[in-house]
């Protein structure tokens, strides 16, 4: 209980020292940060060891990619749904010219494997609040915090939708927090969204840092 109570009155932008994730699929690749950059490493199955496959990661300042559950469409606020009606009305001509790769859906429905995507190649991860949900589903202490912290040191961003995550002051062990991971510029946008669209001002004042 001391110990949950010193993380929860912590900060953590300051106080998460390292985070990581594994992901096994056709081979098990480890992301792991000490808090100077990002790094990957891939399961030699051989020898059961961990070797560095990725040096540096860095994720695109914007990316092609969005990664929501769009089922939950109707059930997002106003500022995610006007965002995510911008993404599709966006044309392929108007991409080319911009020099951008046109938008592309990508759903799996697992944080690991849906923010690994986007970490690669660039875009936006998305678990947003919904009028049942009202905090987000995903946990701040152990799963925002630390892909945020990822996304932020491989030079991308992670937002509540008005403010970092890593700035969220914890009201306990298990608290849900609405979540955007992904490049710096996408997530960016988002967040503009949620401020020009936001109806809710008290939802609002709650995840600002």
């Amino acid at each position: 209980d001391d110990l949950a109570a010193a993380f929860c009155h912590g900060d953590a932008s300051r106080t998460l020292v390292a985070a990581g994730y594994c992901l096994y699929s056709a081979t098990t690749v480890m992301v792991l940060t000490l808090g100077s950059g990002v790094d990957g490493f891939t399961l030699d199955p051989d020898t059961g060891r961990f070797l560095q496959t990725h040096s540096d990661l860095r994720i695109p300042s914007r990316g092609p990619i969005y990664s929501f559950n769009e089922a939950n469409y109707r059930d997002f606020d106003k500022p995610v749904q006007e965002y995510l009606n911008s993404l599709k009305q966006q044309k392929r001509s108007t991409a080319k010219k911009q020099q951008q790769q046109p938008v592309s859906a990508r759903y799996m429905g697992a944080l690991v494997a849906d923010a690994h995507n986007v970490l690669i190649n660039g875009g936006i991860y998305g678990y947003p609040a919904t009028f049942s949900n009202r905090q987000g589903k995903l946990r701040l202490m152990y799963e925002s915090n630390p892909m945020a912290m990822i996304m932020e040191q491989a030079g991308g961003a992670g937002s509540t939708g008005y403010g970092r995550i890593l700035k969220v002051k914890p009201k306990d062990i298990h608290q849900r927090v609405p979540t955007f991971l992904g490049s710096i510029e996408n997530v960016f946008e988002l967040d503009q969204f949620c401020k020009y669209y936001s109806e809710d001002d008290e939802n609002q004042q709650r995840w600002e840092s």
